[in-house]
């Protein structure tokens, strides 16, 4: 039971430090207190604005947009990605193109998307969506490729289809690497998304809040809503954990 008790608590320990870290700065004056305010006083605002509609309206506002963007990140990544992973050489023949892309700053491709899109939410939505859809593939196809070899020879030597392997052993050990893939995707949709709100002419979403409270010197809401969006990063994070336990219960197993 203690040991129970003990496992239950460690995911405070973090938050614990935080606080008593933010506190320690603010005792101490390591900065400015008109720049730092206590986390107490923190807090206390950032629990009354939550009642606050404005506030609920840029909440609403970046997680339409993050969720948007994450499922046209997930319903064209994963398909691609188990399409490229299943021939190794079809892989290989763009893996230039999705390592040059991957490895491309997606903020640096906002002027790009704004000659497209213009100053609309689609935009922001498409870009979320572009820088995720490459880490969703590329986990996609490298989890089908390096499924478990001796299964696959085992089922080759059995005389199984090429089908059913494909989609009895290969798609299913590919589960695993794709939901690290979908939770990297989900937090980069984001990240994204709250860079997208404070560069791209935006009235709602907590990224153009941030940049509005740091330019107005509201320093208790700036602070408020970037721990709100450190929140839903770690909640939706947390839900594919969830959902990964869930699906792929087998995982680690031999």
């Amino acid at each position: 039971m203690t040991s129970n008790w003990k496992r239950r608590l460690l995911p405070f320990i973090g938050p614990i430090l935080l606080y008593l870290f933010w506190q320690t700065a603010v005792s101490a004056k390591w900065l400015n207190p008109v720049l730092l305010p206590s986390p107490g006083e923190t807090l206390a605002y950032l629990f009354s604005m939550l009642g606050d509609a404005s506030m609920m309206q840029d909440i609403g506002a970046t997680l339409y947009r993050t969720l948007m963007s994450f499922a046209f990140a997930a319903v064209i990544g994963v398909p691609l990605g188990i399409i490229l992973g299943s021939s190794e050489k079809v892989y290989r023949s763009v893996e230039f193109l999705i390592d040059f892309f991957r490895s491309t700053p997606s903020s640096a491709l906002i002027p790009l998307f704004l000659l497209i899109f213009g100053i609309t939410d689609a935009n922001k939505i498409a870009i979320a969506a572009f820088a995720a859809v490459l880490v969703i593939m590329f986990n996609s196809a490298y989890g089908v490729m390096n499924a478990k070899k001796t299964r696959l020879m085992a089922a080759q030597v059995m005389g199984i289809s090429r089908w059913h392997i494909f989609k009895d052993i290969m798609l299913m050990e590919s589960l695993a690497q794709t939901f690290v893939g979908l939770r990297t995707g989900v937090s980069m949709a984001l990240v994204i998304v709250i860079v997208a709100e404070m560069f791209i002419g935006s009235e709602t979403g907590l990224g153009h809040r941030i940049i509005d409270a740091q330019q107005v010197f509201n320093i208790k809401d700036m602070y408020a809503s970037i721990l709100i969006t450190g929140a839903f990063g770690y909640l939706l994070n947390l839900a594919f954990l969830l959902i990964e336990k869930s699906f792929v219960h087998w995982s680690g197993k031999a």
